[in-house]
Parts: structure tokens; sequence; C-alpha cells
């Protein structure tokens, strides 16, 4: 999305307001509407940003971002993959292979979060380990994936 003609027509707008004035007056506006444009332009990316996250929280398996190329904003409709259904926690009983035991040293403040993760999910430690190994082997980001749309924007704006 090309942001130059709002850019223009707000130019425009201040040089019109401007013109019943004298050449001072003329002059001026010309000079605000040339150091306004970087404000300006930011403006409008910030309220891109917002309409896409607004218009996120409104879809079910959808995100909008806002994709800066240049000067240019770039409207983007990303879909997530459909959730499948919940994958069991692997146990003993569900494995086909023998089953080992190793020694696992953690740091304590990860083990803390390891055991409030595996509570809350109401699971055992092991359980919860096995699945987050497991799901890492495959390539997967951990035991559990959860997707949570916001409103946090990265990247960066020129003007």
């Amino acid at each position: 999305m090309d942001l130059n003609p709002y850019l223009e027509t707000l130019r425009h707008d201040l040089e019109a307001s401007a013109a019943p004035g004298d050449d001072d007056v003329r002059r001026a506006a010309g000079l605000l509407a040339g150091s306004l444009e970087a404000a300006a332009r930011l403006s409008l990316l910030e309220a891109l940003s917002d309409a896409a996250a607004e218009i996120t929280t409104k879809l079910d398996n959808a995100s909008v971002e806002v994709r800066l190329r240049g000067r240019a904003a770039d409207l983007v409709v990303s879909e997530a993959a459909p959730p499948g259904p919940p994958e069991p926690p692997p146990s003993a009983e569900t494995e086909t292979g023998d089953v080992a035991r190793i020694t696992l040293r953690l740091p304590e403040g990860l083990k803390a979060q390891v055991e409030r993760a595996a509570s809350t999910e109401g699971i055992s430690v092991n359980a919860w380990l096995v699945r987050a190994i497991g799901a890492a082997v495959r390539g997967g980001s951990g035991p559990t994936t959860r997707t949570r749309l916001g409103r946090r924007v990265t990247g960066y704006a020129q003007a």
C-alpha cells in the first residue's frame, strides 16, 4: 500500500488552508507540510498496525500483519493451520519400545518451571519431559503449542 497519495492529500489540504493568507503564511504552510511528512507517515503506519491487530482479534484462524517494504506498507493475511486433535502424553503403556532411564541435571529455576507446566497440564513431570523431548525431536516447539494473538508489532519504520 503506497502511503504517498495520503500524504500528498494532507500536504495539499494544509497548503489550501494557508491560501487565504499572504506569501509568508503560504511559505510557512509549505515548510510545515514538508516537515510533518515523517510524523504523518509514522501515524499512518501506527493506524494500519492497530487496524491489523484489531482485525486479527476478529479472525478465527488467521492473522493480519503490516510489513514495510521501503516506504510502502503491505497488509499480509496469514492463515493458521487448523488445530489437530490433542496428542496424548506418551507413557510406558503407549510406547512400543523399551523404557530407558537417564539422569537429567536442570538449574533449580528451570526445574520449578517444568514442575509448574506439568502441574498445569495435569501430568507428571516425566510425562511432560517425554512429550517436550518428543516434540523437539520431531521438529516441534515443545509439549504444547499455544498461540496468542496480541497487539505486538516488531520491526522498524523508515520515514
